[in-house]
C-alpha cells in the first residue's frame, strides 16, 4: 500500500519553509518516526519525521525547494507494495442535499412556461456556492436565463460571505496583525479575491502613523556585469526574514540612541573569581540581569505601541531576546522570567540555547515572546554602535568591547576596565530624559555587581 505523505503542521503560524536537506534517499527503507527531511521556517530548523514505516518511493520535492503546510513530499510504501485505493470524492454540501430530496415537480412561470428540475438544481448549487468563504470559488454553471431576484435571506448570505472574502489571510498576516495590534476588518486586501497580504497590513499602519501608503521601491540596479565580473547569490530564508524584520523596524520606529559608559572593574574581578567555583559567567549574564530590574523600574522600556488603538502594552514578565551570530546570520533567541533567575542560571541557559541557535536546533517559539533584547558585539570589537530596536519591542541594549584605560579614580589616575553601552528606543512610547536614566540605572548596576544581586 503507497501513502502520499504530507508536510504536517510545523508549530503556530508557520505556513511551511524552504527544504534544506533531504535525510533519505529514494528506495530507502524508513521506519515510523525517523526523521524524513529538515526544512527552514521563521529562521528555525523543523524536522519532519515519517508517519509510518515502509520503503521511500519517491520524493516529490527536491532540496532547496520552499514547500507550503499540506504540500505532497513524498511516497511511502507499505510492505505489500499495494497501491492504496483513492477515498471516493466527497460531493459538496448543495449536491448532497439535491440527491437527499427528490427534485419539486415543474411548476409554470407567470408565462406559463415550465421551469425544469435541472434548471431548479443548478439555480441551487449557485446559490450554494455564494456562501462558500475563505476558499477560492469553485466554477458553476449558471442557468443562461435571468436569474430571479435573491430573497433577503440570499442577500444576507452573499453579504457575509463577501465580507469574510474581504478578511481572508495566510497566517503569517494575522500573526503580523496581532503583533502591530491591527484589526484587520479595517484593512483592505489587494491579493485576489481581496485576501490581505503582510503588505497590506504594513500600508495601513504606516497611514495610521501618517506616513504616505503608497510604498517605495528602490530603482533599478544598474548591469554591473558591464564593468567586471559579477556573481549572483541567492539569499537564503533567514537572511530573507532579517532583512524584513530591520525594514519593518526601521519604518515603523522612530529610533534614538542613549550612550553611557560602566567601569567594570569590580564586574570583571568578581566575575573571574566566581568562575574558579562555577560555570563561566559572561557579562551578557549579568547585563541580562541588570536589564531585568531596570525594567522593572522604567515599564515603559518593557511596552509595546498600538498604535492603532492608541495604547501603550505594558508587560509584566521579562523575557529579554539575546541577539547569537550564527553562520546563517543574527538570531534572537528569548530567555524567559528572567528576573526570576540567578546570574549562574542565566549564564548556563544562555550559554545552551545559543550552541542550539548555531546548530540549526533552536526552534520558532524559543525566539518569539520577547520584551526587550540584548546585543553584545564585544567579542568582536569596536568602541559604539546603534543597535536597531526589535520591533514590537521598543527599546535594545548594545555592548561594545570593554577596554582598559585611564581613568580619574579616587583622585588618582588609574587603569580600569571600560564598558561601552548604548541603548536606542523607539522615540513615539520613550522620552531622551527616560532614556537616560534607563541607560544610567543599567550602568550604575554593571559598576556596582553586588548591589545589582541583592
Amino acid at each position: 500500500m503507497a501513502t502520499e505523505v504530507k508536510l504536517p503542521e510545523l508549530g503556530e503560524n508557520l505556513e511551511g519553509g524552504e527544504v534544506l536537506d533531504l535525510k533519505v534517499r529514494a528506495g530507502d527503507t524508513v521506519s515510523e518516526g525517523q526523521t524524513l527531511l529538515e526544512i527552514e521556517a521563521e529562521k528555525s530548523t523543523v524536522d519532519v519525521p515519517a508517519p509510518a514505516a515502509g520503503k521511500l518511493a519517491q520524493w516529490r520535492i527536491r532540496k532547496g525547494d520552499k514547500i507550503k503546510v499540506g504540500q505532497t513530499i513524498c511516497v511511502i510504501e507499505a510492505a505489500d507494495g499495494k497501491a492504496k485505493p483513492e477515498a471516493p470524492k466527497k460531493a459538496p454540501a448543495a449536491e448532497e442535499k439535491l440527491q437527499e430530496k427528490p427534485p419539486p415537480a415543474p411548476e409554470s412561470d407567470r408565462n406559463g412556461a415550465a421551469t425544469s428540475p435541472q434548471a431548479e438544481a443548478e439555480e441551487g448549487k449557485a446559490a450554494e456556492s455564494e456562501t462558500v468563504t475563505d476558499k477560492e470559488p469553485s466554477a458553476v454553471v449558471r442557468p443562461s436565463e435571468e436569474p430571479s431576484p435573491p430573497k433577503p435571506e440570499e442577500t444576507k448570505e452573499k453579504e457575509s460571505g463577501a465580507e469574510q472574502k474581504r478578511r481572508a489571510a495566510g497566517p503569517a498576516t494575522r500573526r503580523l496583525a496581532r503583533e502591530l495590534g491591527v484589526d484587520l476588518d479595517r484593512v483592505q486586501g489587494s491579493a485576489l479575491h481581496g485576501r490581505i497580504t503582510m503588505d497590506d497590513v504594513k500600508a495601513y499602519v504606516r497611514q495610521l502613523a501618517g506616513r504616505p501608503v503608497t510604498a517605495r521601491r528602490a530603482p533599478p540596479l544598474p548591469d554591473f556585469s558591464k564593468w567586471g565580473k559579477v556573481t549572483r547569490q541567492r539569499l537564503d530564508p533567514t537572511r530573507q526574514r532579517i532583512a524584513e524584520a530591520m525594514s519593518l523596524a526601521w519604518t515603523m520606529a522612530p529610533r534614538v540612541t542613549q550612550y553611557d559608559q560602566a567601569d567594570i572593574t569590580e564586574l570583571d574581578a568578581f566575575r573571574r573569581q566566581q568562575e574558579a567555583n562555577g560555570p563561566k559567567l559572561t557579562p551578557t549574564a549579568f547585563a541580562l540581569r541588570a536589564a531585568a530590574s531596570a525594567l522593572k523600574q522604567f515599564p515603559q522600556f518593557n511596552a509595546s505601541l498600538d498604535d492603532g488603538a492608541g495604547q501603550l502594552i505594558l508587560k509584566e514578565y521579562y523575557h529579554i531576546g539575546v541577539a547569537v551570530d550564527t553562520p546563517r546570520g543574527l538570531l534572537v533567541p528569548v530567555l524567559r522570567d528572567v528576573d526570576k533567575k540567578s546570574v549562574r542560571e542565566l549564564a548556563q541557559e544562555l550559554s545552551e540555547i545559543a550552541e542550539r541557535a548555531r546548530n540549526k536546533k533552536i526552534t520558532a517559539e524559543e525566539m518569539r515572546g520577547g520584551t526587550f533584547t540584548i546585543t553584545n558585539l564585544g567579542g568582536i570589537g569596536g568602541t559604539a554602535f546603534s543597535p536597531i530596536v526589535n520591533y514590537p519591542e521598543v527599546a535594545i541594549l548594545g555592548m561594545a568591547r570593554a577596554r582598559l584605560q585611564p581613568v580619574v579614580h579616587n583622585g588618582e589616575i588609574v587603569p580600569r576596565l571600560i564598558l561601552p553601552l548604548s541603548v536606542s528606543y523607539d522615540h513615539r512610547v520613550i522620552d531622551g530624559a527616560d532614556a537616560a536614566r534607563f541607560t544610567r540605572r543599567i550602568t550604575e548596576m554593571l559598576e556596582n555587581p553586588l548591589q545589582m544581586l541583592l
